[in-house]
């Protein structure tokens, strides 16, 4: 399966996210490529070690300038079974300014002609997409077969949620007709506190009218879920509180995996 990460707002967890199920599914003992669609390069930064400004990465795959194809530019992870499109420096940010100025053919699935070569090699492709409505996204929903979405239980998270929706039955209408959206991460949740509980039941509610799953449990809002990103680690390689928040990740990786109620957008 290949899935994209998506949400034009930031900051609402969604690199986090990638990284957590990327872990889950390692210790499923599946094959992982995370492919960093977001100029930010957060997602190399935390699976990759030595990356330097000067090597290539997404961006020379996705250019009309380069003759390099996504499978030149892979690295291995800091995970055995773990390999890793890399972005680092600003040229995946002047490569989203080219997609948007070109009237080139097929700019929309540069990265599905890529991934195309590839795919076989993996069991899961994650893509970890940028936190806007641009040509990169478009480029990673054309390439997926599902979407996950990831939101926070805040009132501009639930905004958001019927703009990205269009967009994704905008490229389900044009360039992508198989893409349905796998699942709707509610991440960070403050479970005690009454606006945590109340976008939640908003959340929940808009999903249900779009008939979008929910992956359960919601993501708690706790600080190990970070330390261990900015460390390297897993989840499970920490105390008992820290491997029972991998085993959200893990619960909601077979819900995707296995098609959980997968329905149009």
């Amino acid at each position: 399966m290949i899935f994209a990460y998506c949400n034009q707002k930031g900051g609402v967890g969604k690199t986090t996210t990638v990284y957590h199920h990327a872990r889950a599914a390692i210790l499923a003992g599946m094959r992982v490529l995370v492919i960093d669609a977001d100029p930010q390069g957060n997602i190399t930064s935390s699976l990759t070690e030595d990356m330097q400004e000067s090597d290539a990465g997404v961006a020379d795959a996705l250019s009309s300038r380069s003759d390099l194809t996504l499978a030149d530019v892979l690295v291995p992870g800091i995970w055995d079974r773990l390999t890793v499109a890399p972005t680092v420096g600003d040229d995946l940010a002047d490569v989203r300014n080219e997609l948007a100025i070109t009237a080139e053919p097929g700019r929309e699935s540069r990265l599905r002609a890529q991934l195309e070569a590839i795919r076989g090699d993996y069991d899961l492709v994650l893509i970890d997409c940028a936190p806007s409505i641009d040509p990169l996204m478009i480029n990673a929903l054309t390439a997926a077969e599902a979407v996950v979405i990831v939101t926070e239980s805040k009132l501009y998270s639930a905004n958001g949620l019927a703009k990205l929706m269009t967009t994704v039955g905008q490229v389900r209408e044009h360039y992508n007709p198989r893409l349905v959206v796998a699942g709707l991460v509610i991440n960070a949740h403050e479970a005690h506190t009454l606006a945590g509980r109340h976008w939640a039941e908003v959340l929940t509610e808009a999903a249900e009218q779009a008939q979008l799953p929910i992956l359960a449990p919601p993501v708690p809002k706790r600080q190990p879920i970070m330390d261990t990103t900015e460390t390297a680690r897993g989840l499970d390689e920490g105390d008992a509180d820290s491997r029972e928040l991998a085993e959200i990740y893990a619960a909601h990786l077979e819900q995707l995996t296995k098609g959980a109620t997968h329905v149009e957008a």
